[in-house]
């Protein structure tokens, strides 16, 4: 009967179980079709749900369309363009890697260089940025008793890099969260010529995301006859960005 269809699937709309649904009865493999559940289910609010459930379906099933990966939520579908970063989203000027799972584009490390870390000893896991480990299961990380000379060494070389990528990450929340001050002042009558201020602060924003992914990218290159270059033009762009 139609009432027992409507609730069968709001419910299946509800749990999110709607695209891959088939009839109820359990011998019959047959799917409901979206003119059908149209004429079912009457609650616009189920049926837009429906509909946002069959287009992040279809995004899914597009290898070459994602959704913008902002962490603080975005709902704009990006066309991949075969490189490791897009262009900025449209809608919230987010820049996603097309690549890998990390949330940004982080030019110029690779996406390699953006895996997380592994211990040598033990195999545990831990995160680049804050030092977490991703497995909550290993105790001894701390005190793990793998270190030689020349693990030490790394360990306070990889430190050393790990401080210097968290400061300009920092750096650039605080650039953001200036910015954001900024742009909601900007009406007052005396304070309409902030535009440089605004684009001021863009700018710095990008020029710690760069320095901050350089550090990943120097940390893992080192030794490449090319990081000499690397380094001075990073450090010029440290120098520049901080007198900015």
């Amino acid at each position: 009967s139609q009432p027992c269809w409507s609730e069968y699937l709001t419910t299946r709309i509800e749990q999110n179980m709607v695209v891959n649904c088939t009839c109820p009865i359990s011998e019959c493999c047959a799917q409901p079709t979206t003119a059908f559940i149209y004429s079912i289910v009457s609650s616009e609010e189920i049926i837009a749900k429906y509909e946002k459930a069959l287009l992040r379906c279809y995004v899914e099933c597009c290898s070459n369309l994602t959704w913008c990966t902002n962490p603080q939520g975005c709902d704009q579908i990006l066309l991949k363009d075969g490189l490791g970063y897009g262009a900025a989203c449209s809608k919230c000027s987010w820049i996603s890697c097309f690549n890998c799972s990390f949330p940004e584009a982080h030019y110029p490390a690779s996406c390699s260089h953006m895996s997380h870390m592994t211990c040598a000893k033990c195999s545990h896991g831990f995160c680049w940025r804050c030092l977490k480990p991703w497995r909550p299961n290993h105790k001894d990380y701390y005190n793990c008793s793998a270190m030689v000379s020349k693990a030490a060494w790394q360990e306070k070389r990889f430190q050393d890099y790990n401080e210097r990528c968290t400061f300009h990450h920092h750096a650039r929340e605080f650039a953001t969260s200036l910015r954001s001050s900024i742009s909601s002042i900007r009406e007052m009558p005396k304070l309409r010529n902030l535009t440089f201020v605004l684009d001021a602060c863009k700018v710095l924003e990008q020029a710690r995301k760069v320095l901050a992914y350089s550090c990943v990218y120097s940390y893992y290159n080192q030794d490449s006859e090319s990081m000499d270059i690397v380094e001075e033009q990073a450090e010029s762009l440290e120098l520049l960005t901080n007198t900015l």
